[in-house]
Order: C-alpha cells, then structure tokens, then sequence
C-alpha cells in the first residue's frame, strides 16, 4: 500500500512539491521560483504555463531525490496563492492572458464604480468581502473586458476561468476536471458562503457568463486521477493556502488561531459553523469542508505585505545581500530608534482597507542607521499582525490563548520575540512549519484514509518553540501609540 502523500504548493513566489510521512514528517522535496511581472504601476502578473512548468519540474525532482514514484503516493493534495486569476482555452489549454496575481490592483477603478452604489460592504452579507480590488471576481471581469473575444468565447465555454487551483487540477488531469474547491470560490467573491453556491445575482452585476466557471468542490474528496508524471495518483484535497495553514495548524477548535508569515500575513481564526460577519474589517470566509460533513468557516485578516517588505530592503533599497541578513543587521540594534516603517505598498488590508494608503518610513533622525531601518522593518509585520488579532477578539468576544505561526519568516527568532511582546500572548513554532503543504496533503489522506480524521492529525502537531511575552506594559502601549502615529499618516496618501 502507498504509504505517503504529496502536496503542490503552488505560491506567489514558487512552486514546490512536498512528499509527506503518515506522522506529517517531509519526506522529499523541492522547490522553484517563478517570474514577477510587473508592466505597470499596479499590475502583477505571473506566466501560468511556467507555473506549470514549474509544478512539473519540482514533482520530478522531488520523487528523483528519494527514488519514488506514483506507486508510493496514496493520494496529493494542492493548495495555492488564492485570488489570482486566469482564464484559457477549453480545447488547447493555452492562457489567453498572464494570470492576475492577487497584489493586482487594476481594477481598484471598477472597485470604486461599484461602491459607489451602496458602499463597499454591499456584498459583504452574501460573500464575507468587502469591495476590493485583492478578490477574483472582478479581475475576471478585467480580463473578459480587455481580453479580444474573451467574453464571447467565455458565455459559449469555449473560454474557462479558474484560480491557480483549477489551473493545476485542469493540466493534472489532462483537461477532464474543471474544479475548485469551497475555500478558492470563497474568495471570488462570487459565492454564496452559506449555499456554497455561485450567486447569479453577483454574476449578473459584474456581469460574468457562469458558463466559464469551474465546479465547486469540497477541500477534502476524491476529484480524478493524475495522468503524466504522476499517473495513476488520486488527486484528493484542495485548500487555499491560508485555511490548507489552518488545516496543517490542527487548527479545529473554535477560537484557535494561526498566522501565516510569508509575502503577505495571513491570520485566521476557526469561528466553528457559523460565519461571523465582522465589523472590524476582517474577512469572513470558508474555513474547510471535508467530504460531507459540515462547513467550517474562519475570520481572516489578510495584510499585504510582510516577507515582501525584506525584499524590497533587499532588491530596491541593496540594503541587505539575503533575506536571513535582516535579523542580524536588526540586532546589531537595541531597539528601532524610533523608527517606523509601514510598508503599505499596494494600499493597506485588514482592518484598514485603504487603497489610497502607501508606505512610510517615519521618525528618522541623523541617530537612525540600517539597523534602525531593518528593526522597523521586522517590527511592522507584528504590530500589523497586532491590529488584526485585536480586531478578531472584538468581533468574537473569543480570547485567544496562543497564536500558532508558520511560514518563511518564523525562523526569525527577533520578530516572534517582538510578536508576542506586542501581542502580550504566547506565540507558538510548530516542529513542521511547512504547514500550508501539510494541510494539502491532509486533506488529501483524510480523503483517501491515510488518516482516519481529525484527531489523527491533532496527534501529530507538535511545538518546537515557544515565546512567552516579556515587554513591561508601558512599553508596549509607547509602541502601539507610535505604530497607529504612522498608520494615520500613511492612509489615504495617494
């Protein structure tokens, strides 16, 4: 018997394949970057057949190194950057655009056409999303707009339209499955949250055909089989990065809470089977849905830039040759010198969601140096993580106990220490951090019986670090004071 399972992870920045063990240990794996593309102010793009490419490349190259093959997999799961967006041809495969990344912010016109006839929240009640330009829904609409012929094709379903997810699953099995599970749709912006449904009164007003859209799945189930490299192989979970996290977080209790630190930051809190409409500028969305059983949902802050902001010090600024150079420049420095750093480069998310934010660095004097600026810059990502958890615990009343973190940034130990100094809360490294692959390939082996359910994988988490908070309390309200100084000049600048 197949006695692991495999997990695309298909990233804003990379594509890899993990090969996980029955205890959730990695196996195998590898991993390739993929090309930005940025032609204008706003505009992100990525190439979706080198992602494919790409996804075929690193699945080789891992089986290669352990000398597995399709046999040895039981079943893979797939989670992926939510919210990009791409459309291509039913009958050859071939993209008719570059894929629209979820930092794209060309629609932010039609967002605010839309507003202006009852507000951003107007489909807040149906969708858990305000009217922004981050979700898929209207950057669909861009493309069938702007794309010749697009639009035509599309009503006809000539012309198919997915999310990173539907693109995998369509190339997987060569073009017999045209998918996407109920934590993507969630995130169109096209969806019923409660019927799980695409709503045809929001498609009639962004004006989108439902002939292009994909089938709506739940995250853990048997979709089709593999054909090519890995033939044979049941492909059976699907999850967007941020609930795949949650899952690979053993997050299944009402109230647990994890963040993930990668380009962006992405926390989310299990509100149970109830969604929670907030009113503190939080997202309400699907949390996961395992075969039949019932939806769980969660409340996501979701802040735009996080790792990124150490690149841009890295590639824009040169002021550090790697990132794992930050944290040793940032402690080179007893504190921030009263530096402040919000890097609201593409406008700023939860809970402010303000497009016309854009980045400051305030508070320089001739005493500031690199390792002021560096210190800033990790500090940002955790006073913006702040904002979101206090806007969590007002909307639920929960109090949180811990916060779990994962994702590349983790393994800086200053910003998990500075976290839960300002969080005044416990802040928790799992032994695998690689949680947002974990959580595919969960779904994939709940699917298939590599696990026989939750608790199983309860069983398998475990801590590796822990940080306690130690900032005497006045110091963390002089610092939470000069963070929201900062915020307030930075919004509504553009």
């Amino acid at each position: 018997m197949a006695k692991y399972v495999g997990a695309i992870d298909q990233g804003t920045t990379s594509s890899r394949f993990i090969v996980f063990d029955q205890a959730g240990s990695i196996v195998s794996v590898a991993q390739k970057e993929h090309q930005q593309i940025y032609r204008k102010p706003g505009y992100v793009e990525h190439d979706p057949i080198e992602i494919w490419r790409n996804t075929e490349s690193v699945i080789a190259e891992a089986l290669a190194r352990k000398g597995l093959g399709p046999r040895d997999l039981a079943a893979i799961g797939i989670t992926n950057q939510r919210e990009t967006t791409l459309i291509w041809d039913r009958h050859t495969g071939t993209p008719l655009h570059n894929a629209l990344v979820w930092q794209d912010t060309r629609v932010d016109s039609i967002v605010a056409e839309y507003a202006r006839d009852g507000g951003h929240d107007r489909l807040r009640s149906k969708t858990g999303l305000p009217l922004t330009s981050y979700f898929s829904g209207l950057k669909l609409r861009w493309l069938l707009d702007n794309v010749p012929g697009a639009r035509e094709r599309a009503a006809a379903g000539d012309v198919l339209f997915g999310t990173i997810d539907t693109w995998l699953v369509w190339n997987l099995t060569g073009g017999q499955c045209h998918i996407t599970d109920v934590t993507n749709a969630s995130r169109t912006q096209l969806m019923d949250i409660r019927t799980l449904r695409w709503d045809d009164d929001i498609l009639a007003l962004f004006d989108i055909p439902d002939a292009c859209l994909p089938t709506i799945v739940s995250s853990s189930d048997l979709y089709g089989e593999a054909v090519g490299l890995l033939a044979g192989v049941p492909i059976a979970g699907i999850l967007g990065d941020q609930q795949a996290a949650l899952v690979g977080q053993a997050c299944f209790e009402q109230g647990e809470v994890k963040n993930t630190y990668g380009t962006g930051c992405f926390m989310l809190m299990n509100t149970g089977e109830t969604p929670y409409a907030s009113k503190h500028g939080l997202l309400t969305t699907v949390g996961y849905r395992f075969g039949e059983a019932k939806t769980v949902y969660a409340l996501e802050g979701s802040i735009a830039i996080a790792g990124a902001l150490v690149q841009w010090l890295r590639d824009n600024l040169g002021l550090i040759e790697q990132s794992t150079d930050i944290e040793p420049l940032a402690r080179s420095v007893p504190d921030n010198g009263g530096v402040t750093i919000v890097p609201a480069f593409s406008g700023l998310y939860a809970p402010h969601w303000n497009a016309g934010a854009r980045g400051l660095i305030g508070g320089l004097t001739r005493f500031a140096n690199k390792g002021h600026i560096a210190r800033a810059a990790i500090e940002a990502t955790a006073f913006q993580t702040m904002e979101v958890l206090q806007a969590m615990t007002q909307d639920t009343g929960i109090a949180v106990k811990e916060l779990r973190t994962d994702g590349g940034m983790v393994v800086n130990e200053l910003l998990m220490q500075f976290q839960a100094d300002i969080l005044d809360v416990p802040v928790v490294r799992p032994k695998v951090i690689e949680t947002t692959a974990l959580g595919a390939a969960y779904a994939a082996g709940l699917a298939t019986g590599i696990w026989g359910g939750t608790d199983d994988l309860v069983g398998n988490w475990a801590a590796d670090k822990r940080w306690q908070p130690v900032m005497p309390e006045n110091e963390r309200r002089r610092l939470n004071a000069g963070w929201a100084k900062a915020v307030g000049r930075a919004v509504d600048w553009a």
